[in-house]
């Protein structure tokens, strides 16, 4: 058909009913290869619906005219209908630490505010050099340390599903943009829960990698041997399609639930939302019907031993790499002057530690190393005596604070830490380099809640074939607001 749109319609929506903006990635290059659309009507009718909701505030940096230019081009030089590009005219956010040639890279931090990288991150130059449109980049916790992404330095990113609350963090900007159809997909950072958290927050698909995984070059370090990049998506198709671009692995196994042994870590599945346990209670039953085996099994001393393991090993790495990070780019920082451009009192805080008496020292840092070697082991031996294919819990044990609960948030009638309450089930597999998986499980009180998986270290596509499986059965989860134009 001729692209344009419906006489009586939103500019987003073409005269066959399709709405641009509802269409994940491979939606989007179906529609193209078939020139139901431009590429220029495709990422303008993008580019309106981020100037319609900027008050959600996804974005560091953005350029619409940039970006209606950058999509002219691609029809321009047909590159949009070349099917060997599978991302062809297809627009990418991108978080703020990770660096994207011509685009400022800030970290979200007062340090950094003029820093602007001359070459695309690993990750990102594989997603370019398969198509990919940077969009622009977006709004993250200050230095991805946290979960709020209530940055006092760039503002706050906020929930589509409301604004008034937090979009998860560290990746929150990318999680905004991804819900609110500024852009189809984005790419987040995940150190102990910063792609899941926001994906469970806003509705969206997240992956964790194993780590390693994915290339680390060019993405600012927080904790080396933890960080990871990870994609955001409104399906788990297309978190599949932007692994397999990444990393060049498009295996994907079939799955069949019959058989198929799942555990559910009870400390994770216990101590959660009403609402949470319940709709977690009916996805179980429903993958019992299925055929599957549900299978009751916690890891007796994994909370315990993680919470030793995981701050010294952030704060240490993040003093010993983050200044040659900078060096080898002609900047020179140290951590004090790190510290003295920070605006967000929890990250300031944390990173005070690391300046006083409490500073991990070489020999805590060993310590924590070993330490993580015990945990990996715990997670090795768990999955083998269980003969499990995957762990399966609730992302988070509640939906989205209020922006401002940045120290602590209301709890079974208690003020509990906003930061470790929200990553209490999600960082143990993150400090063992294990890959997880965030699915959206429906809305409770309107807000969006998460299902995660977890599997043993490269089952990563294992992982997301399972995730598809799944996520066929679950409740979809309905955009924040309408998403046509003039609603």
């Amino acid at each position: 058909m001729q692209a344009h749109p419906a006489a009586h319609a939103s500019p987003t929506v073409l005269e066959d009913g399709m709405d641009l903006l509802e269409l994940d990635i491979s939606a989007a290059r179906a529609g193209l290869l078939r020139r139901d659309f431009s590429c220029e009507e495709y990422v303008g009718a993008l580019v309106d619906q981020a100037q319609r909701h900027e008050d959600l505030h996804a974005w560091s940096s953005f350029d619409p005219d940039a970006l209606r230019a950058a999509a002219r081009q691609e029809d321009a030089a047909g590159r949009a209908t070349d099917a060997s590009l599978p991302l062809a005219g297809v627009p990418l956010a991108v978080k703020d630490n990770i660096d994207v040639a011509g685009m400022l890279c800030t970290a979200g931090t007062g340090a950094f505010r003029d820093r602007m990288p001359a070459r695309d991150a690993g990750v990102v130059a594989a997603l370019r050099e398969a198509g990919g449109l940077m969009a622009g980049k977006t709004i993250l916790h200050e230095l991805a340390m946290g979960i709020t992404s209530n940055n006092a330095v760039t503002g706050a990113a906020r929930n589509p599903y409301d604004p008034a609350r937090s979009a998860g963090g560290s990746s929150g900007g990318s999680a905004t943009a991804v819900a609110a159809r500024m852009v189809p997909a984005a790419l987040g950072t995940d150190t102990g829960g910063s792609v899941r958290v926001p994906a469970a927050f806003c509705g969206l698909v997240g992956l964790r990698p194993t780590t390693g995984r994915y290339r680390g070059d060019g993405c600012v370090p927080l904790a080396r041997t933890r960080d990871t990049a990870g994609p955001m998506t409104r399906s788990v198709r297309d978190a599949a399609l932007l692994d397999a671009l990444i990393t060049r692995d498009d295996t994907l196994p079939t799955i069949d639930l019959s058989g198929l042994r799942l555990g559910v870590p009870a400390s994770f599945s216990q101590n959660v939302d009403p609402e949470i346990a319940a709709a977690f209670e009916a996805v179980l039953q429903r993958l019992s019907r299925a055929g599957a085996h549900i299978v009751q099994a916690d890891m007796a001393g994994r909370d315990e031993l993680n919470g030793q393991i995981g701050f010294p090993i952030v704060l240490y790495e993040l003093e010993r790499d983050l200044p040659p990070f900078l060096a080898a780019e002609g900047r020179e920082l140290s951590l004090a002057q790190l510290h003295a451009g920070i605006g967000s009192p929890d990250v300031a805080a944390i990173v005070a530690q690391q300046l006083g008496d409490e500073a991990v020292t070489t020999d805590e840092y060993q310590r924590a190393l070993q330490l993580r070697s015990r945990l990996q082991g715990m997670y090795a031996e768990h999955y083998r005596q269980h003969r499990l294919d995957a762990a399966i819990f609730p992302t988070c044990p509640l939906p989205a604070p209020l922006l401002g609960l940045d120290v602590t948030v209301p709890f079974n009638g208690m003020e509990s830490p906003t930061f470790l309450t929200y990553i209490r089930h999600t960082d143990p597999g993150s400090v063992a380099g294990v890959p997880g998986l965030g699915l959206p499980m429906g809305l409770v009180r309107g807000l969006p809640i998460g299902l995660a998986l977890e599997g043993p270290p490269h089952s990563d596509r294992f992982l997301l074939a399972l995730g598809e499986r799944i996520a066929a059965d679950l409740p979809p989860t309905p955009p924040p607001f309408p998403a046509r134009a003039g609603s």
